[in-house]
């Protein structure tokens, strides 16, 4: 199935998603309202190589709870990426087994092309 994990309360998630094209193709997950089940990070983590791949060292969350003075490993990672929505560095798309995730120029403009593609 074609994902998008977003924060709909997310000013940059949202610009992200009037920009693509057929988005149509897209199943939409507000993870705050939809919390990202393991098997759902775990399929993130087979597409993606690493759970620190997926986790936001941009999130206030991260910063409050010292975490950026912690040394993390894997398993830390996904600890805290199940633990609070605001870890997942967001949006994540799914689109036929490949894998985006963030917000870069360089990783919106791949997928834009992966979805005109369609």
């Amino acid at each position: 199935m074609n994902k998008i994990y977003y924060l709909a309360s997310c000013d940059t998630c949202r610009k992200i998603i009037k920009s693509l094209p057929n988005s149509n193709q897209l199943t939409f997950i507000d993870i705050r309202q939809n919390p990202i089940s393991e098997s759902d990070l775990e399929e993130m983590y087979q597409l993606s190589g690493s759970y620190e791949a997926l986790f936001s060292k941009k999130a206030q969350l991260y910063k409050s709870l010292g975490l950026k003075d912690k040394n993390l490993t894997e398993a830390d990672f996904k600890k805290y990426l199940l633990e609070h929505y605001t870890f997942l560095s967001r949006p994540v798309v799914i689109f036929n087994n490949e894998i985006f995730i963030g917000n870069t120029q360089p990783n919106v403009l791949k997928l834009t092309k992966v979805l005109q593609s369609v």
